[in-house]
């Protein structure tokens, strides 16, 4: 028996005195740069800075060692599984710092933040599914389940850079070591991403990343209002 389902969702906002802003983007795209020099603009202008990223690692958190674990392939779980971890582990990342902090009137910046759950998590349940087909919608909204319920950043960049452009990088830099980090998995993630840049257009601000850190770096500020 087949069963039509459809809802509406609204997410919750930043009612702190806090400034959220997430960095988005595959990896190789640039991200942890535009957040060091994000962090450092607001540290310059006498701001309380926090930066962060999702999933954490090094310890922060009583789950992010085994998140490690499971992106460095030392450890596997099935991927539904996985994608719970994220979740509970971004629950716990609020709580004990991104709303605190916000509270408090500090400038949040975080290397990725839930939306990411929505690329990586189709990916993990097979990413053979076409994009806009009934079976991407409903893994999407299932996921999506499990994070409408978190504050949405104030402001979401997403930087978009070639996949070609993206595996060069990596190579270059020798950080590849994920297990999300090869081109097949990469491609499936910017096709994710390009699902959430369609269906939440207002959520998220485009940057072309396939330029100078300088150029990306200013064009990010440009669109920043304190």
């Amino acid at each position: 028996m087949k069963y039509h389902i459809s809802f509406d969702i609204d997410f919750k906002r930043n009612t702190g005195k806090g400034l959220y802003i997430a960095i988005e983007g595959i990896d190789g795209s640039g991200k942890t740069t535009q957040v060091k020099r994000l962090a450092d603009y607001f540290t310059k202008k006498g701001k309380q800075v926090v930066v962060t990223r999702e999933p954490r690692y090094n310890g922060d958190g009583v789950i992010s060692k085994l998140i490690r674990e499971i992106l460095q392939g030392k450890t596997k779980i099935p991927p539904v599984a996985f994608q719970y971890l994220f979740s509970a582990d971004r629950e716990m990342h609020h709580e004990e710092l991104i709303l605190p902090s916000l509270r408090q009137g500090k400038v949040v910046i975080s290397d990725r933040c839930f939306w990411s759950a929505i690329p990586y998590g189709i990916m993990d349940r097979g990413g053979a599914f076409k994009k806009n087909s009934l079976e991407y919608l409903l893994v999407s909204q299932s996921i999506l389940s499990l994070y409408h319920q978190f504050t949405v950043p104030d402001k979401t960049f997403y930087l978009d850079v070639p996949l070609t452009v993206a595996m060069e990088r990596l190579h270059n830099t020798h950080t590849i070591g994920s297990i999300y980090e090869d081109e097949k998995k990469l491609k499936k993630t910017i096709e994710g991403y390009q699902w959430l840049l369609q269906e939440f257009p207002k959520e998220f601000t485009i940057i072309d990343a396939n330029r100078s850190v300088d150029s990306v770096a200013k064009e990010i500020l440009s669109q920043i209002k304190e």
